[in-house]
């Protein structure tokens, strides 16, 4: 019987009548149990090209020989046969065309680029209160629209200062387009001196320019752009200097009556001249207190009035965060694909909430319904960052939430009819966690059209300083490669040394700064330096980005959907800017497309109710998506 050749392993026949056959059909056992992701199994690229090499040059030894000793005019001297064989397997060895991507390789660019900002959060070695801790606010923005991203960082203080008013103010440096950044803060008016924790952009007054709103210790404050590179505080005319400690926060339109609404997330309620007992424990050591035990704070919706005012709808919509839950991530999202947004509260040691919007104004809490509430066990985490976006291509968009240590970073998978299954250990990345992991995001970093997961991480103890202890002050980041068959590998290893480094990261923010088609991740450090982590990918694979301009919708289009086939793969990208924890990334809609060089069809679904669909659109430009003027090149 002769053996069958075939270019996928299930449409193969197996000849088990000879020993050759017998042996052929081993090594297709092989490779099957070897390409599938066993749960907790990580295997480096290389140890995958070996077993790539070892099955293709058995599989043609046994042909050659075979054919060999039945053709006449195939008796070729052994070694010549090996040698062919050889030769034709490393020719069927996968490439980048075949799906086989090097891994994206990142490079911290901070220094040379000119961010010379240091973060400021207490004393660096020693943390008594909870508010030490947290903060480390990131953005990417383009405040002057000239087409490259700008960086804003919000910056800490120290029970000293505060109580002196004598705090730092958050720092925003100007993207030169050629690599390198210019501190512009005292000239754009960026002035108010306080505790900063996060960073929150979009253009709420749809004059086309992107404005700020940055939460503290204490009040909030909204920057209006003034379109000349400055910046005016209008917090006190538009209704939003909430007092509270407010962490993240997030604008989206969730009544599409084509303005941004504004969502506060609040984390406790501190009184500085009654600070509670700092004696608590972590593994027999003494440390801060909190979150439990301590009285949370709040969060609050507002609604755009539209006069460049808002207005407190917390308990006229509906959602309430009635028992005071420690709040740190916000997201607006789609989960149920019927056009309006919902919202995702991710708590801090309790149950996460999520507000379905009911299409009348109002919203409906289905945290423990729809399954986003707590882990599959039932155990309330502590939730820090979180992100949606459809890691499966399956147009349903996914949630990942980022937890302490001891416990574990939670993917839910979207099951249809707002209904999620905690699917981390299916997913192959349910490993025993001794980090901290705070901004996180669904994002394709090496362009082949599955999007992977990246989350920053650091301890909140600094007790671990100097410690020889399996959990550690600083951490490396962390980097899963998407597989495309629902599962993650941990390629962080050969992902660069500026991943490994040991850093207590906090806030995260995602975009192109250097707008070469792939996406750059900014990375804050609790009392120390940012990272810019420049990303120096490895392939050859193709890209497209999409800016969004509203007319009838909001002028940033957040909340649009934009969906890109190539082929039979079809993505999905949701605009949004506030990703993560305390911080905002990039608006634009970034799709990698493999080794496609155009997209067959690129539709947008607006917040106003239009559609709008683009054929065969070049890969490897930026483009901009004006609701009335359609598709043109262009930041």
């Amino acid at each position: 019987m002769p053996i069958t050749f075939c270019m996928k392993k299930k449409d193969c026949v197996k000849d088990t009548s000879s020993r050759q056959g017998r042996a052929l059909a081993k090594l297709w056992e092989m490779s099957e149990k070897t390409d599938y992701e066993h749960e907790h199994e990580h295997e480096h690229e290389h140890e995958k090209l070996e077993r790539w090499i070892i099955m293709a040059f058995n599989m043609l030894l046994v042909f050659v020989f075979r054919a060999r000793a039945r053709a006449r005019f195939f008796r070729l001297p052994l070694s010549l046969a090996a040698l062919i064989a050889v030769l034709i397997s490393l020719a069927l060895l996968p490439s980048a065309a075949d799906g086989f991507d090097p891994m994206p390789t990142f490079t911290d660019v901070a220094a040379s680029a000119g961010l010379d900002f240091q973060h400021i959060n207490g004393d660096p070695t020693v943390k008594d209160y909870i508010f030490e801790t947290k903060g480390g606010g990131i953005g990417f923005l383009d405040y002057d629209n000239d087409g490259w991203l700008d960086i804003i960082i919000a910056q800490g203080s120290a029970r000293e200062r505060l109580a002196k008013n004598d705090s730092p103010h958050a720092e925003l440096y100007h993207n030169r387009g050629n690599g390198s950044f210019e501190k512009v803060t005292e000239k754009a008016g960026i002035t108010f001196r306080g505790w900063g924790m996060g960073i929150c952009t979009g253009d709420y007054d749809n004059d086309g320019w992107v404005d700020l709103l940055l939460t503290y210790f204490g009040p909030d404050v909204l920057y209006h752009n003034n379109g000349n590179g400055t910046f005016t505080d209008l917090t006190s005319k538009a209704g939003v200097s909430d007092p509270r400690w407010s962490t993240s926060a997030a604008f989206g339109d969730y009544d599409k009556d084509g303005l941004l609404d504004l969502y506060v997330a609040n984390y406790l309620t501190i009184d500085l001249n009654h600070l509670p007992d700092p004696r608590c424990n972590h593994r027999g050591n003494p440390v801060m207190c909190g979150p439990r035990g301590l009285v949370g704070a709040p969060d609050v919706l507002y609604h755009n009035d539209g006069n460049g005012v808002f207005s407190d709808v917390t308990q006229k919509s509906g959602a309430v965060d009635r028992d005071k839950l420690f709040g740190l991530g916000v997201l607006w999202a789609d989960f149920d694909n019927d056009k309006d947004f919902d919202l995702l509260v991710g708590n801090d040691a309790t149950p996460n909430l999520l507000f379905v919007n009911k299409g009348d104004g109002t919203f409906e809490e289905s945290g423990f319904l729809s399954g986003l509430a707590v882990s599959a066990d039932g155990q309330e985490q502590a939730n820090m960052g979180i992100d949606a976006a459809d890691y499966d291509n399956d147009g349903l968009l996914d949630v990942y939430s980022t937890h302490f240590s001891m416990e574990y970073n939670t993917l839910y998978h979207n099951q249809g009819n707002l209904m999620f299954e905690d699917v981390t250990s299916r997913s192959g990345i349910l490993n025993p966690q001794l980090t901290v992991s705070w901004g996180t995001r669904f994002v394709d970093l090496n362009l082949d059209g599955w999007k992977d997961l990246f989350h920053a991480n650091g301890h909140v103890y600094p007790y671990l300083i100097g410690r020889n202890l399996n959990e550690t002050w600083g951490q490396a980041k962390t980097l899963y490669l998407n597989q495309k068959n629902s599962t993650f590998k941990d390629v962080t290893v050969d992902s660069g040394q500026d991943l490994l480094r040991p850093l207590p990261s906090r806030g995260v923010a995602f975009g192109d700064y250097d707008n070469d088609g792939d996406i750059d991740i900014l990375c804050a450090t609790l009392n120390g330096a940012p990272q810019l982590l420049r990303n120096d990918r490895r392939d050859h694979n193709h890209w497209l980005m999409f800016r969004t301009v509203g007319r009838k919708s909001n002028r940033d289009g957040i909340g649009a959907r934009i969906t890109v086939q190539t082929g039979e793969l079809r993505q999905i990208w949701e605009i949004k800017r506030t990703v993560g924890i305390y911080s905002s990334s990039d608006p634009r809609a970034h799709f990698g497309l493999a080794q496609a060089a155009k997209a067959d069809s690129v539709k947008i679904w607006w917040p106003s109710g239009k559609e709008q669909e683009f054929k065969d659109v070049p890969a490897d430009t930026h483009y901009i998506i004006d609701e009335d003027e359609g598709l043109k090149k262009g930041y």
